[in-house]
C-alpha cells in the first residue's frame, strides 16, 4: 500500500513538473519564436515540370526547393533509414539516443557518437553553432519548437531542401539537378542512396565522376537498405553496378529570356510557365539555323512568339536567335522591344471598317494619288493599282486604301481599340499618333501583335497572354466581331499575293494558314504574324542595333521562317475552322464597285455582308445621260433639245480619274457639257470635300505640314481657283489637291471653277 502512495505521489509531481515546464516552453517560445525563412534558388519550370533555368538564391546558394508532391516513399524512406528511423515517434529529441550516445562517449573519454535527430540536424543546419554541449541543449530546444510549429511532413521537407552537397548547392532538388541533371523524381535507387550518403561527409564524400570511396559508402548502404527491405535483391544488384556517373553542370537553358522575365516580375520558389519543351527547343533550332543563312545580308537576329490560340498560353518563346551571342546583342529580348510595325496593323482597320459596316470584302477601294492634309502615302512598290476589292488590298497590302480607311473610320477610334487589344505603346503615344500609324508610323511589341492575331483565329475574343500557371485568363472582351475576324481570316488565306516568299512560289508546300507581313521604314523591320486554328507564331526579323538592310523585307524574310516553324509544329493542321458565322449573309454586288447592283449595271457578283451594318448603296457607275446623237456633248434637262438621245455612260469618281491621269491610262472620259446650257452659271459651284465646314484644326507650332484643299466638281470643270480669306492662293486640275500652310485663327477657305461659280467652308486652326 504504501509503495502504492509514493508512486502516486511521484505521479503528481511529474505531472506538475511537466505543466512546470510546458508553461516555460511556451514563455520561451513567445520570447525566442524560432520561424525559419529559407531563401530559396528561382526555378523557372515548363509545361511538362523541365527546368527551364535556375537562379541563385539570395544568400547565392543553389538550393532548389523541393515540393512536397516530388518527396517519392523512396527518396522518404532512403533518408530516413539513414538519418532518423524514430523520426515520426519522437518529440525533435530522442532520449534514448541521447542517453545512448552519452553513455559511449564517456566511456571512450571522447564525442564519439552523436544523438542528432533529423530535426535537430534541420536546426544546426538553420543556425550553425559551435560543438559543444550548450549547443546541442540550444539544438533539442529549437526542434521541440520545431515540432511545435510544423508538422514532421513540412521539417523532412526543410531536411531535405537543406542538406549540404559540398560548395554552395543544398538540397536533394539542387544536387540532382545539377550532378545528375534529372528531377528528383527520375533518380535512381542508386542516385537515391548517393544523395543520402553524402551529407555525413561533403567534404571528402565529393559528387564527382570515379569517386570510389563513395561508390563504396553508397553500397554498403545499399545492402542495408536491402536488409530493410527498402529495394528487393533484383534492384539491388542493378545498383551496386551503376556507375558513379555524376557530372556539375548546369543544363543549357530554355527560353531564358522568358525565364529572365519571370523571375523578374513572379514570386516564389517555384515558377511554372506554359512553355512546351519540344516546341520550344524546336522553335531555338529552327531559328538559330535560319539566321546563320540570314547574315550574309547583315541581319543577324530573330525573335518568335508562339500562342495556344484556345487557352493563349505562350508555348514557345524566343527574344533572340542565340541568348550567348553577345556580337548581335542576344540578350536583348525582341518579343518585348518596342519596334515599327510596318503594315502588320493593315488587318485590324480593315476588320473594325467591316464591323461598322463601311466595307465588305468585294467593295472596290481606289488606289490612286491622294493627299490628306499634307500627307502622300505612297505604296512599298511605288505602284498604283487604281480601282481594287477591299479583300485585294488588304492582301496586297496597299497603302492608300488602308490610310484612307483609317481616316474614315477614325484615327482616335482605332488608338482606342488599339489601346484595348493591348498595344501599350500606342495607347501610351496616342496624343502623337496620325494617319501614318496604320503604315508603321507608332511603336508595337511583337507579344502584342501576336494576341491580337489570335484573337482573329479566336473569332474576335481578345483574351490576354498566359506565361504562367498563375495567368488566369479569366479577362476576356470581344475585340472584333465573330462576323469580321472571319473576313479578315479569309482574306489572309490567299496564296495569289505578292508577299508569297519567292522561295515558295515554285511548288513548295505552304502551310494552310491566314497571314501578313510587314516591312518597317528604313528596312529596319521584318515581319510576318500567321495562325491557323491552333496556334498563333509571330516572327520578327532584324537587327537590335536598329541598322537596316537592303535585303530586310517580311515577306521574303521573316515569312520562310513563319512557314518553317508552322511545318515543323503543326503540319497536319487545316482551315476547315472557317466556316462563316450565322451573322454573316451572301448578296449580289455590281463587281466594278462592290456596291448592290444599280439599274444599269452588267457586270454581277456576290459578296459577304452583315444584314442591318454593311451599307446599302446602289451602284451608279452606269448612268443613262442626255447627249446628241454622236454621243459628243451632254445635256441637262434645261438645255436639252428635242433630238436629244439618251446613253449610258460608264461614270469614274475623281480618284480613278487621278489614277488614268497619274499612270497615263487612256479612259472613256464623259463629253463636255453643253456649253450653251443656261443652267452653268445659275448652278451651285464646286463642293468642297476637304477640310469639311466647320472643321477644327490642333497644329504643333513649328509644324510646316500643309493642309489639302479639295473639291468635287462636274465632269466639264478642267480647273479650279483657291482663295483664302479672299485671298487668292492659286489653282489646279479638279482631281488634284492643292496644298497651302494654313495661318492661327478663323479662315475662310473659296474655291471657284472655270465656269465662275464659287463656294466656300469655314474652319478655325489653333497652334500649341
Amino acid at each position: 500500500m504504501r509503495k502504492k502512495q509514493v508512486w502516486k505521489k511521484w505521479m503528481k509531481r511529474g505531472r506538475y513538473l511537466f505543466l512546470v515546464l510546458f508553461f516555460a516552453f511556451l514563455v520561451t517560445d513567445s520570447l525566442l519564436p524560432f520561424h525559419p525563412e529559407i531563401p530559396y534558388s528561382t526555378l523557372v519550370l515548363t509545361a511538362e515540370d523541365r527546368p527551364m533555368m535556375a537562379f541563385l538564391s539570395k544568400d547565392d546558394k543553389w538550393r532548389m526547393y523541393l515540393e512536397e508532391e516530388e518527396i517519392s516513399e523512396e527518396i522518404r524512406d532512403a533518408f530516413l533509414l539513414k538519418e532518423d528511423r524514430w523520426f515520426y515517434y519522437h518529440p525533435g529529441f530522442n532520449p534514448i539516443s541521447i542517453l545512448r550516445a552519452g553513455i559511449q562517449n564517456l566511456r571512450d573519454g571522447r564525442r564519439s557518437s552523436g544523438a542528432s535527430t533529423l530535426t535537430m540536424q534541420v536546426v544546426r543546419l538553420l543556425e550553425p553553432r559551435p560543438r559543444t554541449y550548450l549547443s546541442k541543449l540550444i539544438e533539442i530546444f529549437r526542434a521541440v519548437q520545431l515540432e511545435w510549429h510544423y508538422s514532421k511532413d513540412e521539417i523532412l521537407q526543410m531536411y531535405l531542401n537543406l542538406v549540404p552537397y559540398g560548395g554552395n548547392v543544398e538540397g536533394v532538388k539542387a544536387a540532382s539537378l545539377l550532378y545528375f541533371q534529372r528531377m528528383p523524381s527520375q533518380l535512381s535507387p542508386a542516385r537515391i542512396t548517393t544523395l543520402a550518403v553524402v551529407p555525413n561527409r561533403p567534404g571528402s564524400w565529393k559528387l564527382e565522376k570515379g569517386n570510389q570511396e563513395l561508390k563504396t559508402a553508397r553500397n554498403r548502404w545499399l545492402r542495408n537498405f536491402a536488409e530493410d527491405g527498402w529495394i528487393d535483391g533484383e534492384t539491388l544488384e542493378t545498383a551496386l553496378n551503376e556507375e558513379m556517373d555524376i557530372d556539375r553542370k548546369e543544363q543549357e537553358p530554355v527560353a531564358p529570356h522568358l525565364a529572365y522575365r519571370l523571375f523578374a516580375s513572379e514570386s516564389g520558389p517555384v515558377i511554372r510557365s506554359h512553355i512546351r519543351y519540344e516546341v520550344q527547343r524546336k522553335c531555338e533550332e529552327l531559328t538559330r539555323q535560319y539566321v546563320q543563312s540570314l547574315k550574309y545580308f547583315r541581319i543577324t537576329n530573330a525573335s518568335v512568339l508562339i500562342i495556344d490560340n484556345e487557352s493563349r498560353k505562350v508555348v514557345a518563346y524566343l527574344g533572340s536567335a542565340d541568348f550567348n551571342d553577345k556580337s548581335s546583342q542576344g540578350e536583348v529580348d525582341g518579343v518585348r522591344a518596342v519596334r515599327s510595325p510596318g503594315s502588320t496593323l493593315k488587318p485590324f482597320v480593315y476588320g473594325w471598317a467591316i464591323e461598322r459596316g463601311i466595307i465588305t470584302p468585294k467593295t472596290i477601294l481606289y488606289d490612286a494619288p491622294v493627299t490628306f492634309a499634307g500627307y502622300s502615302p505612297e505604296n512599298y512598290d511605288l505602284r498604283f493599282h487604281g480601282a481594287i476589292t477591299s479583300a485585294d488590298a488588304l492582301a496586297h497590302s496597299l497603302n492608300i486604301p488602308a490610310v484612307s480607311l483609317l481616316r474614315e473610320f477614325g484615327v482616335e477610334e482605332f488608338i482606342r481599340k488599339s489601346g484595348n487589344a493591348g498595344f501599350g505603346q500606342i495607347h501610351e503615344d496616342r496624343d502623337k499618333l496620325g494617319l501614318s500609324m496604320i503604315l508603321g508610323g507608332c511603336g508595337v511589341r511583337l507579344e502584342e501583335l501576336c494576341n491580337a492575331y489570335a484573337s482573329l483565329a479566336d473569332g474576335g475574343e481578345y483574351r490576354p497572354l498566359r506565361y504562367t500557371r498563375q495567368d488566369s485568363g479569366m479577362l476576356h472582351f470581344p475585340l472584333m466581331s465573330e462576323e469580321a475576324a472571319f473576313l479578315i481570316a479569309e482574306m489572309l488565306t490567299g496564296l495569289n499575293r505578292p508577299d508569297l516568299p519567292r522561295d515558295w512560289q515554285s511548288g513548295k508546300s505552304v502551310p494552310r494558314i491566314a497571314w501578313k507581313t510587314g516591312t518597317s521604314y528604313g528596312r529596319r523591320d521584318g515581319w510576318s504574324i500567321g495562325f491557323n486554328r491552333r496556334y498563333t507564331i509571330g516572327v520578327w526579323t532584324g537587327n537590335f542595333d536598329n541598322s537596316g538592310s537592303p535585303e530586310l523585307n517580311g515577306a521574303d524574310i521573316a515569312t520562310p521562317l513563319l512557314f518553317r516553324l508552322f511545318m515543323a509544329i503543326d503540319n497536319q493542321s487545316n482551315m476547315h475552322w472557317l466556316n462563316p458565322p450565322e451573322g454573316l449573309s451572301v448578296r449580289a454586288i455590281c463587281t466594278e464597285t462592290g456596291q448592290v447592283p444599280g439599274e444599269h449595271c452588267v457586270n454581277k457578283g456576290s459578296d459577304y455582308f452583315l444584314p442591318g451594318i454593311s451599307r446599302h448603296q446602289y451602284c451608279d457607275c452606269r448612268q443613262e445621260l442626255l447627249t446628241n446623237s454622236s454621243g459628243t456633248e451632254l445635256y441637262c434637262r434645261s438645255c436639252a433639245p428635242p433630238d436629244a438621245v439618251k446613253k449610258i455612260f460608264r461614270v469614274y469618281p475623281a480618284a480613278m480619274i487621278r489614277y488614268f491621269t497619274s499612270e497615263q491610262v487612256p479612259y472613256a472620259a464623259l463629253p463636255p457639257h453643253n456649253p450653251r446650257c443656261p443652267r452653268i452659271i445659275q448652278e451651285e459651284g464646286p463642293r468642297i470635300t476637304h477640310p469639311r465646314d466647320q472643321a477644327s484644326y490642333l497644329i504643333e507650332k513649328g509644324d510646316d505640314t500643309k493642309l489639302a484643299l479639295q473639291a468635287q466638281v462636274d465632269a466639264e470643270v478642267k480647273e479650279v481657283y483657291w482663295y483664302l480669306n479672299d485671298r487668292y492662293l492659286g489653282s489646279c486640275d479638279p482631281s488634284e489637291p492643292f496644298l497651302t500652310t494654313m495661318p492661327s485663327g478663323e479662315a475662310k477657305i473659296s474655291c471657284t471653277d472655270d465656269r465662275g461659280r464659287t463656294s466656300h467652308v469655314r474652319i478655325s486652326v489653333r497652334r500649341f
